[in-house]
């Protein structure tokens, strides 16, 4: 390697993705339903109690639409153009019938998730007769989920602002071992790489950026004295299930991450798996 390689790849080595703080606005709350009107009051009792940490950043105007009459997906789009909300709050399965409760998220939170720039806060599907979910008590545990952590601002910021003072923000970045791997068997067939020292030095800058960031974010955060401690759990391994296994270990109350990619209609990477898996799981979807 020349002298200048070396050099560059030195600077680019040092260089870290530094948190930036981004500016997190929920001022008016649009909560999409498909209740009876006797259940209303408590479902909005209970969206309320579960996200009652947006209340510290100032008052916060809630609107109810929908209703047990079945409505058009055009119509929740309209109510959302209308309002104007900073989120939407809706549940999987709207307007779906029992024997579909497990499969997908259901046409009109799909929609919703895709074709809106608003935050979509996806809770389980209530019990019509038995509310309120006993899960959703508060979200002083809260976890960001992403295959590229570092410099996502925007994520973090967001998981930040839901997660409860006092509360646990959990950075989850998991890099995907196929992945990896295949790369690495690739380089088996270069004589001039070692095949050894790639696959430590690779792994470990692969591992190494965002955890850096997190730590960033740890020191970032700490400034806003909202004493939320920041844990970072980073490795290499299949996302689905590593995922997975890391929302059930650590008891997560809300799971945040992206759905949206420019240049697809498709919800993003591993974002729909895990939507439709975790049924028991609030998400916020960006």
């Amino acid at each position: 390697m020349g002298s200048l390689d070396q050099f560059e790849s030195a600077f680019n080595a040092a260089a870290k993705e530094m948190f930036r703080p981004q500016p997190v606005a929920i001022g008016r709350v649009l909560i999409v339903h498909d209740l009876p009107e006797p259940l209303q009051d408590d479902f909005l009792y209970l969206a309320k109690g579960f996200l009652s940490t947006l209340e510290q950043g100032g008052k916060v105007e809630w609107e109810l639409f929908g209703g047990s009459e079945r409505f058009a997906v055009k119509s929740v789009l309209d109510a959302v153009e209308s309002y104007r909300p900073d989120l939407i709050v809706t549940y999987r399965q709207l307007h779906c019938d029992a024997v579909d409760w497990q499969f997908g998220l259901g046409a009109h939170v799909d929609v919703l998730t895709q074709a809106t720039t608003t935050p979509v806060l996806i809770l389980p599907n209530p019990d019509r007769e038995n509310l309120p979910n006993h899960m959703l008590k508060n979200t002083d545990r809260v976890m960001a989920v992403t295959d590229h952590l570092a410099g996502d601002h925007r994520l973090v910021s967001y998981a930040s602002e839901f997660t409860e003072p006092g509360g646990t923000l959990y950075l989850a970045h998991v890099e995907d071992a196929a992945v990896f791997d295949r790369y690495i068997r690739a380089i088996t067939k270069i004589p001039d790489l070692d095949t050894d020292t790639a696959r430590a030095q690779i792994k470990a800058r692969l591992l190494k950026d965002p955890n850096d960031y997190v730590e960033s974010c740890r020191a970032g955060l700490a400034v806003q004295a909202r004493g939320i401690r920041v844990d970072g759990r980073v490795k290499l391994g299949c996302r689905l299930s590593d995922y997975r296994e890391l929302i059930d270990e650590n008891e997560i109350d809300l799971l945040v991450m992206y759905t949206k990619v420019e240049d697809q209609l498709a919800m993003h990477g591993v974002a729909y798996p895990l939507a439709v898996e975790l049924r028991e799981t609030p998400l916020l979807m960006l």
